[in-house]
């Protein structure tokens, strides 16, 4: 294989993420580094990679040639996005950016990232293609009071959980209403919700599905998960990528209610808890530097299920000339 370098962007906190690409790199014998990109110099995973950079704000003008320049300095093979806003931007730089660097983007295509940004346009995707998603609230009904507790209020474009509500009375509706910018209003679901994490190649061809249910989460994102194999679940998921056509590492929440499989949101990017699938055995880091080498994959279920993930904090301290020092070596 040639030299593979891989660039993660906003890596932030995504210590497991850039450990699985270098794990997948070291098993396979590739000559690679992870290169590791964020606006903070405090981002830990920075300092989990071989390089890192430090990228201006997305929203600054020069994010895009930032990308660019990184690539060409350091030969970027592949470009991974981590957070959602930055995916729109990158789905319409896409062609550009791949163009002026030759590094992949792992980014759907932009009518995808369009219907995953915005719950609204999810919302209208599911309904129209036969898939189950909880009832949306018109401004007529909400003003004529035509709704039916309990109700779950979020952004249209948020993320991590953050701004949403559970309602199950009108007081609890209008203070939520009033907190979130831009409200979508939905039946709230009773059930047991799942974190189901899906590849596909470049081309969109569903590579594996590994289902697990969120036992706890922090922050929006899964603390305690617990890999399982569930057929109706993987049929349903399946037929969901396969009309969607996203490409990558991509997460979807659901749950199963008495309905049957009713969707959450869909992440067209690696979720936090990404690794606990990767780490099960359903490797897409592997299996990106597989696709960078031109091998051709086929559908796989050859992942450890019953198995349960307890993620947790460490540490890492960046000595008096800012060089890093890792939790494990840390004397007391």
């Amino acid at each position: 294989m040639e030299r593979e370098n891989v660039l993660i962007l906003s890596a932030g906190r995504r210590v497991e993420l850039v450990k699985c690409f270098k794990n997948a790199r070291d098993r396979l014998h590739i000559d690679g580094e992870i290169i590791a990109g964020d606006a903070s110099d405090l981002a830990p995973a920075l300092y989990y990679a071989e390089k890192h950079v430090i990228f201006p704000r997305i929203d600054s003008g020069r994010y895009i040639e930032a990308i660019i320049d990184t690539c060409r300095k350091f030969g970027v093979s592949l470009i991974v996005p981590t957070i959602d806003t930055e995916l729109i931007l990158l789905s319409e730089e896409k062609e550009r950016i791949e163009k002026e660097t030759g590094a992949k983007v792992l980014i759907s295509d932009r009518e995808v990232i369009r219907i995953c940004r915005d719950k609204r346009n999810t919302q209208a995707f599911m309904e129209e293609n036969g898939f189950l998603i909880p009832h949306l609230y018109t401004e007529a009904e909400l003003a004529q009071g035509k709704v039916s507790f309990p109700l779950f209020i979020k952004p249209i474009d948020g993320s991590s959980s953050i701004d949403t509500y559970r309602a199950d009375n009108e007081e609890e509706l209008r203070a939520a209403l009033s907190a979130v910018r831009e409200p979508m209003v939905q039946d709230y679901m009773e059930g047991t919700e799942y974190t189901v994490d899906v590849f596909l190649d470049f081309f969109g061809k569903v590579i594996s599905i590994v289902p697990r249910i969120r036992v706890a989460t922090r922050s929006g994102e899964i603390a305690k998960g617990r890999i399982v194999r569930d057929e109706e679940i993987t049929e349903d998921v399946r037929r969901l990528m396969e009309t969607l056509k996203p490409i990558g590492h991509i997460t979807v929440q659901l749950r199963k209610t008495k309905r049957g499989i009713e969707y959450i949101e869909i992440n067209p990017r690696f979720g936090g808890g990404a690794p606990m699938s990767i780490m099960a055995g359903a490797d897409s880091c592997e299996w990106l530097y597989r696709l960078l080498s031109g091998e051709s994959l086929e559908y796989r279920e050859k992942y450890r299920a019953d198995t349960v993930f307890l993620r947790f904090d460490s540490c890492i301290m960046l000595d008096e000339t800012g060089e890093p020092v890792y939790a494990e070596n840390c004397s007391v």
